[in-house]
């Protein structure tokens, strides 16, 4: 492929998944700066093998899968395990958008699942990716995707439900 070409097609991808991609940063790292990292890495790695990839309507499981494993690359790290805040993560930065108790208190329920109940919940409702996409991104069964999605709605609806009696 022509460098002109793929300086065309990477940046279509840029401009078609980078704001999706750093709300996914985000939400498993809890920090801007970390997940504008992950996400300008993602790039990089997408670059390096722009021209090994050819399937067509599947590039944006592959650029998820490529992001989700900077963001566990930067997890691993020792500085990230003993310098990240344990408090709670704020929203995702967005202009002017107003956000309910009811929004906030599932964001903060979905905080306190375990990753891999999270990034289910996060591809499969926040980026509305299928079972399938979701084994394709995450390398996992479908029924274990499907199981794990079973579990984290449970651990939510108990979550929500201690919430809502914790404030009666």
């Amino acid at each position: 492929m022509e460098q002109t070409e793929r300086a065309v097609r990477l940046q279509r991808l840029i401009s078609a998944y980078q704001p999706e991609l750093l709300r996914v940063c985000y939400f498993y790292l809890r920090d801007r700066m970390l997940a504008e990292d992950a996400v300008q890495e993602t790039f990089v790695r997408v670059w390096r093998k722009l021209d090994s990839y050819h399937e067509v309507g599947r590039e944006k499981a592959w650029l998820y899968r490529i992001a989700i494993n900077c963001c566990r690359d930067t997890q691993r790290t020792g500085w990230f395990r003993r310098m990240l805040p344990v408090g709670a993560p704020q929203l995702f930065p967005q202009e002017s958008v107003t956000v309910s108790e009811e929004a906030i208190a599932l964001n903060m329920a979905i905080h306190d699942l375990p990753l891999r109940l999270k990034e289910v919940i996060l591809l499969h409702y926040y980026q509305n990716f299928t079972l399938t996409e979701i084994a394709e991104i995450l390398a996992i069964s479908q029924p274990a995707v499907s199981d794990r999605l079973k579990r984290a709605r449970r651990r939510l609806c108990d979550a929500l439900r201690e919430d809502i009696f914790d404030e009666a």
